[in-house]
């Protein structure tokens, strides 16, 4: 059994219903076992900036599921929830999981990075992260909370 940490998000639809949903599925895993899952913030979109706001979790897992084995399972949940990946990226979503870091993995192939190689640029990632990890040490990138402290939070808030 491994750690695995993904992080959730959604603005499309009702992202709250979406965010909270998949974070049900990702408990029913194979394998899986749901350790802690953030609380909720709205953010405001990176990348496509012309486009609703967005909610974001983490949830720390965990799982015996191989690294592409958790990936195919995070790609069947968003397209349960009628993601469709095509089109502009970084564009709205009904749902979007990737997948951050895994204990004691470090891979760079075709299909999947971990760990995520831009965890450090984004608040939307790293606020939940840091409600469940704060200490957490991402291989290459720093400890959660000390990466948190060097970036923007401007436009995310907490959900009540």
């Amino acid at each position: 059994m491994r750690r695995a940490y993904v992080a959730l998000g959604s603005n499309l639809g009702d992202p709250r219903r979406q965010v909270l949903d998949a974070s049900d599925a990702l408990a029913r895993l194979p394998g899986s076992r749901l350790v802690a899952r953030s609380r909720l913030y709205r953010t405001a979109p990176w990348g496509v900036l012309d486009q609703p706001a967005f909610v974001n979790a983490a949830v720390e897992l965990e799982t015996s599921l191989e690294p592409h084995d958790l990936l195919d399972a995070l790609l069947a949940i968003e397209r349960a929830a009628g993601r469709v990946r095509e089109g502009e990226r970084w564009g709205p979503r009904t749902l979007d999981l990737d997948l951050l870091h895994m204990e004691g993995v470090r891979l760079d192939d075709d299909r999947l990075v971990l760990p995520h190689p831009r965890i450090a640029q984004r608040a939307f990632v790293l606020l939940p992260l840091n409600d469940i990890a704060p200490g957490l040490d991402l291989p290459g990138q720093g400890r959660v909370d000390t990466l948190l402290a060097q970036v923007d939070r401007d436009g995310c808030d907490v959900l009540p």
